[in-house]
């Protein structure tokens, strides 16, 4: 399966996707010493985002989750790539300066946890490679 979006942050990788449906915030929503989903109540609680290509509709919180995605790249436990359903610039931002490969796409509900993906972060193009 191949879907289109729009590409925001270069950068190709190949990795495990890990979904959700709800949004989330990297400033007390993730553990970012660990990688950990720790938002009580969240779909992924308790779950690494660390090397994983994080597929979910859009990002919540302040304007400090950008400080928090570049901290968790420096500590080598961000995710591969990021990939929303709608982009929200907080979390674009973060990818930026992080450098990590960034994809908006409005289908992006279609990958699945535990699919492997490859991910073209200047075309916006992602494919499930694997199921």
């Amino acid at each position: 399966m191949i879907l289109k979006g729009r590409g925001l942050v270069e950068g190709v990788v190949e990795g495990e996707a890990i979904v959700t449906k709800q949004p989330i915030s990297f400033v007390g929503g993730v553990d970012v010493n660990t990688g950990v989903i720790v938002e009580k109540g969240h779909e992924l609680e308790g779950e690494s985002i660390k090397g994983k290509v994080l597929v979910f509709p859009l990002g919540k919180g302040t304007t400090y989750n950008p400080f928090a995605i570049y901290a968790m790249k420096k500590r080598g436990i961000a995710p591969l790539a990021i990939v929303n359903e709608k982009v929200e610039d907080i979390v674009l931002t973060g990818c930026i300066i992080a450098e990590i490969p960034f994809v908006e796409c409005k289908e992006a509900m279609k990958i699945r946890s535990g699919d492997f993906v490859r991910v073209d972060g200047e075309k916006g193009v992602i494919e499930v490679l694997r199921r």
